[in-house]
């Protein structure tokens, strides 16, 4: 709902309901803003506070708002301008397979990099709204192969392609939010084209949970990953699978490498639990906690994101900044399970 300004000035000394009418209007795009700052920025954090900052600028500029654009256009105006300041330096996020050639599964784990350097998981929770419909659009601009895809295009080609080609603005909408020329967006989205073309972002399914045959894959992966059965595992993966484990610029590809990293450098994760979210990018994903060493205790390992395409699975995505990621997808601390034989 939008709330006149005249309306707003008149009575916002006077009690704070139109004010909250106001901040209400604008949390109906809070997850459509948070996802398109997310696709530009590609940190689920920087998002969250790009589009905080943006409903504070909203809000204290209302009274300007003359209604000439539609609200939802003014606050993405807001939004893109904030993370075209977020974006102003060299640096973009990146995946592991971004920066370096595979490594050995036997390779010693390297200093861990800054959280800056990598693309993040975003919750499914924070990036789609109730609609089914609206999710199957959505879920394939935030995969992550798609994301990282994104962080090759300058700031404002990025911006541009997304909106134009995800967001479905208008030629003329983008100008007046980029306070651009239509010929200016037009062109610079050529370029952004080219560019994706040549990074050609990997082509991965994205989650369908009334969809039985992923529904299966994903089940028999916790299945054979919480049993530690390698022969098991490798049989659910593509040849060419990567497995990467941000924050360190290591990864390994090939079911039989994932399979020796995993008996190797990887196997405290033995005894590991996964616990189903809600789903990260819109491919499933898990709490995934390893063993503490107390029996029926388990602690924080990573968010683990599965990528799959055509009834195999192409990407094991281990984010190990559990600090931060866990308290983003509301879980425990810790996973406890009374041991067997004893009551829960």
């Amino acid at each position: 709902m939008s709330v006149p300004c005249a309306t707003v000035a008149r009575m916002s000394e006077q009690t704070g309901t139109v004010d909250a009418d106001v901040m209400r209007s604008f949390e109906v795009h809070r997850r459509e803003l948070c996802a398109y700052a997310y696709r530009m920025l590609g940190s689920s954090f920087e998002a969250e506070d790009a589009v905080q900052d943006a409903f504070t600028r909203a809000w204290k500029s209302y009274d300007s708002f003359e209604g000439r654009a539609s609200l939802r256009s003014w606050l993405y105006k807001i939004t893109t301008n904030i993370c075209l300041d977020m974006l102003d330096g060299p640096q973009r996020r990146a995946r592991p397979m971004d920066l370096s050639g595979p490594s050995t599964p036997d390779r010693p784990l390297p200093s861990p990099q800054p959280d800056y350097v990598w693309v993040e998981p975003i919750p499914n929770s924070l990036a789609f709204g109730a609609d089914p419909a609206e999710h199957a659009t959505a879920k394939d601009s935030l995969r992550l192969a798609f994301v990282a895809a994104c962080q090759h295009l300058p700031a404002t080609q990025r911006a541009i392609l997304i909106m134009r080609e995800v967001l479905r603005f208008s030629a003329n909408e983008t100008a007046e939010a980029l306070t651009m020329s239509t010929a200016s967006v037009n062109s610079a989205l050529q370029r952004a084209r080219a560019t994706m073309s040549k990074v050609r972002p990997a082509d991965t399914d994205t989650y369908d949970e009334t969809d039985d045959d992923q529904r299966q894959l994903v089940e028999n992966f916790v299945t054979a990953f919480e049993s530690y059965d390698m022969d098991a595992l490798t049989t659910l993966l593509k040849s060419d699978v990567a497995l990467s484990m941000p924050p360190f610029d290591l990864w390994v590809s090939g079911p039989e490498n994932v399979a020796e990293f995993m008996l190797g450098t990887g196997a405290a994760c033995r005894g590991s639990r996964m616990v189903p979210l809600a789903g990260a990018n819109g491919h499933p994903a898990f709490g995934h906690y390893k063993p503490s060493g107390e029996p029926g205790r388990w602690l924080p390992w990573s968010i683990t994101v599965l990528e799959m395409r055509d009834g195999v699975i192409t990407g094991l995505n281990f984010f190990l900044d559990t600090e931060r990621l866990f308290p983003l997808f509301g879980l425990p601390p810790e996973w406890t399970e009374a041991p067997a034989g004893e009551p829960a």
